[in-house]
């Protein structure tokens, strides 16, 4: 299908557009087009339920790993722990903790150092779920539960 018109694009094909007015260069890793009356949002913050899968020492507010979402890299700082949670059952275990370490599950609020296209996990799955990485390997795994868009 490389360099072939076709009618329309089915799942699994992999397609490439062009847009008039929009060169190349202009457009980079983890961009994301939608339409126009319903614009992908940039978030300011957002609130996030995370599971810590391996990290060698403890998670705190201020530590800024590389979130991994659909195919855009961005760092984002850990803004709040608002609470951690039992793996098993669900339930609060503890209320604004202080750190996070290896096996935890928690929510937690993000800040993106740079604009990040993201959107709950709910209304959108393919751009609601993500993989923290730092230090060659991945921290932790999440999902959005809320995003508060940035002011345009």
């Amino acid at each position: 299908m490389h360099h072939e018109q076709l009618p329309k694009a089915e799942p699994g094909d992999n397609i490439g557009f062009n847009v008039r007015g929009i060169g190349k260069n202009d457009v980079k890793r983890g961009d994301v087009a939608g339409p126009a009356d319903n614009k992908p949002t940039v978030a300011e913050e957002f609130t996030a339920q995370i599971v810590v899968l391996q990290h060698p020492s403890a998670i705190t507010v201020g530590y800024t790993p590389v979130l991994h979402v659909h195919t855009a890299q961005v760092a984002c700082t850990f803004t709040q722990l608002v609470k951690k949670m039992d793996p098993k059952t669900g339930a609060v275990k503890e209320e604004n903790p202080q750190f996070l370490k290896t096996g935890d599950v928690a929510i937690v609020k993000l800040k993106p150092t740079r604009p990040l296209v993201i959107e709950s996990a709910k209304e959108f799955p393919q751009l609601g779920r993500f993989a923290i990485r730092d230090m060659g390997s991945t921290v932790a795994a999440g999902m959005v539960l809320e995003v508060k868009a940035k002011n345009k």
